[in-house]
Formats: structure tokens, C-alpha cells, sequence
């Protein structure tokens, strides 16, 4: 197993742009992090079910390695917020077997990485029970954690697995990108009966949102499996889901000063997939471009690409689609190139340039 390292990164969470204030629809109210707004929704279901119930490495005394379960344990006791000994493969088995015995567990990885310790669970115990006992047998568990780009912290804890896991059938596999879908999508998690992949990023956790009133309700919990428009527009399509949707925003708001409007779909969902809206959204734009920090190969950009070719909405299309997405390579160490393998505003902006003008050569990130 891979050294651990501390979660030294909490100082440099808030570096990213307060920009997706915005873009918010959500009427002006309470600014509240990611990491809060996570812990909203765990706090939430814990009192309103007693049957859930949170485990993980540092997740009880520490508060968790990202503060996301912070006072949790002294709310709920040892029998509620439980740590564990470093053996992804043991937790994920005690979880998953918490899980056929009726018990809701929501299981923190540290780091999504290290859920390569425990992918037989999450796959074989979890993801193929359901199916294989003919419905006698629901596994209602959550496995989450940080995942995707981090910052310094080399190749082995710096992935997106949203790819992943969204092959898996008998897994609903979501990524948030604001406050807002990070406690709505986590409280619908937790009610699902099925097993549920929560992909959040390590560096929106320290990222202010507005929520509105409805969001701070407890009674708030948004639908799996649709996708919202986090930017209206006309002249193309952009597809992305966690923090590309940062990256993604990041563009359409410069390419707006130059006259082209951008439509902005942020998936929310991985599996299932709302494809219904990614292809109302390309007959209005006609052209469509999708951002993601995970390799090219097999991503899900591939998969959206697939799904346009195999339908309809091929057919409403001026242009191919481009994807954007991280270069081919494990995570560089070094700062500067690190920098080089996530994508970026620019990369977002010139393959929006290049599909408009109908100038596409070679994929700009390979």
C-alpha cells in the first residue's frame, strides 16, 4: 500500500476562484464550503436513520483526514463513527457486509486511490450482489472520498476514477461539483438502495458556494442521475461533471467576451448518465466539447462521444466532437508539470475555437 500522506493540503484548498458564484442560479443565502456541505448531508441522514452509519481511516477522533466528518464522533459515539486500522480491502468488507445485514455504512477512502485496495468489494461484494441474488440481497452503501487531481502529491494520489467505476453495472457512480450537488447527490446516496460511488474533489473542499434556503433544509436531496445547466448558451455544448465544471466555466466566461455563448452541463451523475439532456442541448448548439481530468482512453468523454454516434443527436452536429481531457500520462510530481496534465482554460477555449471554425486536426490533449 502506498505511503499515506497527511492531509497537508487543507491550506491550499481555498486558492481556487470564488468565480462559480456567478453561475449559481441558486438565490443569494449562506456561503458554505464543500467539505460543509458534505458534512450536512452525513449529519443529516445519521439523525434522521440510525441505521446509517460512517467508517474509515481518522474519520471519528481526527474528524477525518479532510475535515469532512468533523464533530461527528462526538456527536454519535464510537458505534456510529468508527476508525479503522489502514486495510481499505478489511473496512470495505466490514462496510459491505454491514450493508447485506441492513445497516446503511458510508465508507471514507482517504483517498479514492487507495480504493484499489478494496476494488474486489466495491465490484464483486457490492456492485454484483444485487443482481446475483435476484433482488433478495440490497447493498444500500456509500463509498466515498477525495478523488481526482490533488496538488504535490505525485501519480499514485492523483486520479480521476470516475471512469473507473462507471463501467461497473450495479453501481450509480456520482460527482459533485458545487456545494449544493455535494450535499443533495450525498443525501440521495445515502437513501439508495444500491450501491453508490461518491467521487468528490480534493481540491473543491474549501470552495464557497451559495446554497439557498431549500438547500440548507434537511429535507433537501437532489435526483440521481440528471444533470443540471450550470450556463445557458447557444453556440456549443460543453459536457463535464466535478471540478472540470470549474475548468469548463472558467472558459465559457472568457469566450463570452469574444461573442460565444457556451451551454454548460455539469453531469452530476456519471452512471447513470443524462444523456436526455446532453442531447437537447447539442440539437439547440449543434456542436459539443467535453472536459474531464481523467486519460482520454476509455473516459468518459469516449463514452459521451459513443453515445453521440450511436444516436440521434449525431445527426444534429456541424462539427466532430472534441474531448478535453487530462494528457496520457501518470500524475507528474513536479509543480510545473503537473500544471501541464489537467486541463486548463485555454485548452477548454481553443477546442471550442477549433470545433466552431471546423478546424479540427488532432486532439489538443493526448
Amino acid at each position: 500500500m502506498a505511503l499515506k500522506s497527511p492531509p497537508v493540503l487543507l491550506g491550499l484548498l481555498g486558492r481556487l476562484s470564488r468565480r462559480s458564484f456567478s453561475t449559481s442560479k441558486a438565490l443569494a443565502s449562506t456561503p458554505v464550503t464543500v467539505r460543509d456541505a458534505l458534512k450536512q448531508a452525513i449529519d443529516e441522514e445519521m439523525e434522521r436513520d440510525d441505521k446509517v452509519f460512517v467508517l474509515g481511516e481518522e474519520v471519528a477522533q481526527y474528524d477525518g483526514a479532510y475535515k469532512v466528518t468533523r464533530g461527528l464522533w462526538k456527536k454519535y459515539g464510537d458505534k456510529r463513527v468508527i476508525d479503522t486500522p489502514i486495510t481499505e480491502i478489511g473496512f470495505a468488507g466490514i462496510a459491505v457486509g454491514a450493508a447485506f445485514g441492513g445497516l446503511k455504512p458510508i465508507c471514507e477512502f482517504m483517498t479514492f486511490n487507495f480504493s484499489m485496495q478494496a476494488i474486489d468489494h466495491i465490484i464483486n461484494s457490492a456492485a454484483k450482489t444485487f443482481y446475483m441474488s435476484a433482488g433478495a440481497i440490497p447493498v444500500p452503501i456509500v463509498f466515498r472520498g477525495p478523488n481526482g487531481v490533488a496538488a504535490g502529491v505525485g501519480a499514485q494520489h492523483s486520479q480521476c476514477f470516475g471512469a473507473w467505476y462507471g463501467n461497473c453495472p450495479g453501481l450509480k457512480v456520482l460527482m459533485p461539483y458545487s456545494a449544493e450537488d455535494a450535499k443533495g447527490l450525498l443525501k440521495a446516496a445515502i437513501r439508495d438502495p444500491d450501491p453508490v460511488v461518491f467521487l468528490e474533489d480534493e481540491l473543491m473542499y474549501g470552495v464557497p458556494f451559495p446554497m439557498s434556503d431549500e438547500a440548507m433544509s434537511a429535507d433537501f436531496v437532489l435526483p440521481i442521475g440528471k444533470a443540471k445547466i450550470e450556463r445557458p448558451g447557444s453556440h456549443i455544448t460543453l459536457v463535464c461533471a466535478g471540478k472540470a465544471t470549474d475548468t469548463a466555466l472558467q472558459a465559457a466566461n472568457e469566450l463570452a467576451g469574444n461573442g460565444i455563448e457556451c451551454e454548460v452541463i455539469n453531469l452530476r451523475s456519471i452512471r447513470p448518465l443524462d444523456f436526455d439532456t446532453i442531447a437537447q442541448s447539442v440539437a439547440k448548439t449543434h456542436h459539443l466539447v467535453t472536459v474531464e481530468q481523467g486519460w482520454p482512453q476509455s473516459g468518459i468523454g469516449a463514452e459521451i462521444c459513443a453515445r453521440v454516434m450511436e444516436s440521434s443527436a449525431f445527426f444534429e452536429l456541424d462539427a466532430p466532437v472534441w474531448r478535453v481531457t487530462g494528457v496520457d500520462v501518470p500524475m507528474p510530481y513536479t509543480r510545473s508539470l503537473e500544471g501541464l496534465a489537467v486541463p486548463r482554460a485555454p485548452d477548454v477555449v481553443a477546442a471550442v475555437t477549433a470545433v466552431l471554425g471546423n478546424k479540427i486536426v488532432e486532439p489538443i490533449r493526448q
